[in-house]
């Protein structure tokens, strides 16, 4: 197998082992084909006014102030006097959309459909907004759409602010909220003069959604314990009394409007959310108005946490919900089809009304659920072979009938409490049997895709072998017994195939089952190496081989450890400072192994540090753009010193026009962040400046010399001006730090190298990127190479989590972006974001380039040793994947999978990407000088 067919290879074979766990973990949980079920009796309300603020935190509208005084007082007289309260749980991702869906629509949107888009329906979905007669909606673009497009007819009306309003760095950000609110008024006062809008209000079964972003963009922006986010609580709650007050009178105080104000998610103390901790999934709930309970007095409840205490509300009745309960309370409220795709359970605590009524909408409820339980099964029973169907035995067809049968004579005997009992078990069994056809074919397709990582993994192995080391002997393989096998492996695959098509399978079961095949083929058509590779083992001690492999073990794990553990990296790091002492390399490099040592313990440092973004520190980041700035100064002095006949004055002014990035950068932190401090925005000339330093960062370093240290110096200054502008703390020294790091170890390596007697030491002042490629100067691989490979696998997980974890990528702080944009824009945050994450590892790549070429690889050789590390780590992953626990733990696991997997084929394209970065040279078109004769 030719290279470039080998990498093509094994991108499209990791391709399909990332989408694999999408359409194993997180295929859609959606069924269609239900009919809708509302409850038989009349609902206690005419209409429903649904309130969501957004990022508002539980704690931040219960607690009492330092005053001791509520932070929302009407609403803290509503829940004290008028409604029920508690709390709603959300689930990860705590964001905006699947917020919104759970809330409305009743079911936890997967990962695959929030990664399509805010603004569109990659699936179709109902909801209550789509089940109502009428729904008028105000706020943020970004929302309210989803639910229109949504809907069936023209009965979902929008009124949206535009999307430049949704500003980080705007003045106010309260003034969202007053813009809904005052939009919401003038509504109601043109519908007297308007007939058929006054009608349409007067009907039944009618929703208005007010979507209040507020205090979302105000904690972003100055964090949730800010005095800008408190004050919008105050807006919000003024805003709640008046609209509240006016559509009282508007109705004429009839008693037939249902109130619910909620939040979609919560807010990290650092402003952030999309994560699972307890401040982004603890929201808040207060009902009030017709059909609700009033506030229950009770002497003593129990919950593990301690806020009741904390909120003065230890006398009053907490009643906490799923988020997804919401969607079957308001369509109980407003007699309502509960939504065909809910998930929730009815929270009847919050209904006050007959028990009758209650049972009635228990049942409803309860039959809801277990009609998508029934199309889950259909659907499941004709893709698969009768002999082969396990059907879940809970809820078989006569089960089902039996426990609608005794729910219906329950309710007929007024046997309320019975009847409501039976409805919670069975819509219990109904979501168990509903997950249960939902992961049906997960074990099937798990071990189809770890039955392909053993083969891949292991084909890579010996490829390494054969190639690029001289551990086996060239066999000519026997051309009958190859015929013969290739046979055997096609019957396999046909078999396979037959077996899905008779199915009906769809097509993507067909690459996981068959993918395999082709891979195991090439495994045994190598077993010549195999045998020689088991005869060089035996010819071993068994303590080396023994010691190999506990060694390579150990590294393994403390890499798999450090996606749990960050501090597990500072372990890692503090072991590679003893590396020259463990190795003796310290007796013939002492100053260089001195310096490794230094900052091996420099950077296990930031490990330890907070995750990235809790503790914004502007003036650290100023220092370290002054620090680079000396650097710069010093190489550059160094550089002008030296009797370097190759330098020329088009390269000075390259790391003139760097230096001057580096300079400009800054400023432009500095004085962006004093701007958006005063509330004055985003100044214009600093976001031209920050994108035109962003665009040329790519095209410096081609300007530049070849020579190592010249190329790798350029590259890190460009790369450098950017990562500032992304910074708001201690990160901006990170880059610094590890390519220091960096410069070492290529130093080290040489070291290693003259230590081992496995070549002359070349000279790496005088050593040029662009002729390095001499083939015929390639050496085979030795036992050292592994450790090579190992140290660039740790450096990658070492740039990835040095600075933040899992959650600080679900859950960003958008202050890093603000150089560039501060108006919300979630696909462009989140691009700048990757980009911050990507510098390091370009930084990694582009020193294990140079690594590569001074050391005599090829750049495949070294490559496949880091292939193997990232695949078996990646396999570790695989195992560790959970669909139980705590939803922080399930979504971590496959985050953690994923992010092995991406790292894997984002290696492949950084080898090509550092090559680049590191050979090829832009030449400017020079000016022709005119001589006069």
């Amino acid at each position: 197998m030719g290279v470039p067919v080998f990498i093509l290879a094994g991108l499209l074979v990791h391709c399909v082992f990332l989408v694999s766990i999408f359409d194993i973990y997180f295929s859609s949980p959606l069924v269609h084909g239900m009919t809708p079920h509302q409850t038989p009796l009349p609902p206690p309300a005419k209409r429903l006014v649904l309130f969501v603020a957004d990022g508002l935190r539980a704690d931040s509208l219960y607690e009492l102030n330092s005053n001791n005084r509520p932070q929302a007082p009407y609403l803290r007289a509503i829940l004290e006097n008028n409604g029920s309260w508690g709390i709603s749980h959300t689930r990860v991702p705590t964001e905006s959309r699947p917020g919104h869906v759970a809330l409305i629509a009743g079911f936890y949107e997967d990962v695959s459909a929030v990664a399509k888009g805010w603004k569109e329906n990659p699936v179709e979905f109902d909801s209550v907004f789509n089940q109502s007669k009428y729904t008028w909606s105000w706020g943020s673009p970004d929302i309210l759409p989803m639910f229109a497009k949504g809907a069936t007819g023209d009965h979902v009306y929008t009124f949206c602010y535009t999307a430049e309003s949704e500003d980080f760095g705007a003045q106010d950000a309260a003034k969202l909220d007053t813009w809904v609110f005052d939009h919401v008024k003038s509504f109601f006062n043109s519908s007297r003069s308007n007939q058929t809008l006054f009608s349409a209000l007067n009907e039944d079964k009618v929703v208005l959604f007010l979507h209040l972003l507020g205090i979302d963009t105000n904690g972003h922006a100055h964090r949730p314990y800010s005095r800008e986010y408190k004050e919008n609580i105050k807006v919000v709650d003024e805003g709640v009394k008046e609209i509240a007050s006016m559509i009282e009178n508007f109705y004429g105080n009839d008693g037939k409007t249902a109130f619910i104000l909620t939040s979609d998610h919560g807010m990290t103390d650092w402003g952030s959310h999309g994560a699972g901790h307890p401040s982004e999934t603890l929201t808040p709930l207060i009902v009030w108005g017709a059909g609700v309970n009033y506030p229950q007095k009770v002497t003593s409840q129990f919950f593990e946490d301690n806020f009741l205490r904390e909120w003065k509300l230890e006398n009053l009745k907490r009643l906490d919900v799923n988020q997804a309960d919401i969607a079957p309370l308001m369509a109980s409220l407003i007699g309502v089809p509960f939504p065909l795709n809910s998930v929730g359970t009815l929270p009847l605590e919050y209904l006050n009304n007959s028990a009758h009524f209650k049972a009635e909408s228990m049942f409803t409820n309860a039959v809801q659920i277990l009609e998508q339980f029934k199309v889950k099964m259909h659907q499941k029973k004709e893709t698969t072979l009768s002999f082969l169907f396990t059907p879940f035995k809970p809820l078989s067809d006569s089960e089902q009938i039996n426990f609608l049968k005794k729910t219906r004579l329950y309710i007929q005997q007024h046997k309320y409490d019975e009847a409501v009992s039976l409805c919670k078990t069975l819509i219990n069994l109904a979501l168990e049997g509903l997950s249960y056809y939902h992961t049906y074919d997960r074990l099937f397709l798990g071990l189809s895709i770890a039955m392909g990582f053993v083969g891949w993994t292991t084909y890579v192995i010996l490829v390494i072998i054969k190639t690029h080391t001289n551990l086996t002997k060239t066999v000519q393989a026997n051309n009958k017994e190859s015929t013969v096998l290739f046979y055997a492996f096609t019957i396999v695959g046909m078999i396979i195939a037959f077996f899905l098509l008779i199915q009906a399978r769809p097509w993507t079961y067909y690459v996981y089952c068959l993918l395999p095949v082709p891979v195991w083929y090439a495994v045994v058509r190598e077993l010549p190496v195999i045998q020689d590779l088991a005869a060089n083992l035996l010819s071993l001690h068994i303590s080396q081989c023994i010691g190999f492999l506990l060694v390579s073990t150990l590294g393994i794990e403390i890499l798999v450890f450090s996606f749990f553990y960050r501090s597990t990296l500072t372990i890692g790091l503090l072991i590679f400072a003893g590396w020259p002492v463990i190795t003796q390399l310290w007796v013939q490099a002492k100053t260089t192994a001195l310096i490794w040592t230094l900052l091996c313990v420099l950077l296990a440092v930031f490990p330890l540090m907070p995750v990235v973004g809790r503790e914004p520190n502007i003036p650290l980041v100023i220092a370290t753009g002054l620090l680079t700035l000396l650097i710069s100064c010093f190489s550059l002095a160094c550089c002008c010193r030296s009797e370097n006949k190759h330098r020329s004055n088009e390269e000075l002014k390259v790391y003139f026009y760097q230096m001057l990035s580096i300079t400009l950068s800054t400023y432009v932190v500095s004085s962006t962040h004093d701007s958006l401090k005063n509330k004055q925005g985003l100044p214009v000339l600093n976001q031209i400046i920050s994108w035109m330093t962003l665009a040329s960062s790519s095209v410096l370093p081609l300007l530049s010399s070849t020579f190592l240290f010249q190329r790798l110096f350029s590259i890190l200054l460009s790369l450098m001006s950017t990562y500032l502008l992304l910074s708001t703390g201690y990160e901006a020294l990170f880059p610094l730090v590890l390519s220091g790091l960096m410069f070492v170890w290529i130093n080290m390596e040489q070291e290693a190298l003259q230590h081992y007697g496995l070549s002359v030491k070349p000279k790496l002042a005088v050593f040029n990127f662009a002729y390095a490629t001499d083939i015929t100067q390639f050496r085979q691989l030795h036992l050292d190479d592994v450790r090579r490979s190992f140290f660039f696998v740790f450096f990658i997980v070492t740039a990835f989590f040095g600075t933040g974890n899992i959650a600080s990528v679900n859950s960003f702080d958008p202050a890093s972006v603000y150089c560039f944009l501060t108006v919300f824009s979630p696909f462009m945050m989140g691009g700048l974001l990757v980009l911050k994450v990507v510098i390091p590892f370009v930084l990694v790549s582009c020193a294990f380039e140079a690594v590569q070429v001074t050391t005599q690889l090829s750049s495949k050789s070294l490559f496949l040793i880091v292939l193997v590390i990232s695949d078996i780590m990646a396999l570790h992953f695989f195992f560790l994947v959970k669909d139980y626990g705590s939803w922080l733990d399930i979504g971590t696991s496959i985050s953690h999978y994923v992010l092995v997997m991406s790292l894997t084929i984002f290696m492949m394209l950084m080898n090509g990407l550092a090559q680049l970065l590191t050979t090829k040279r832009l030449e400017l078109p020079r000016r022709t000088k005119h001589h006069s004769t």
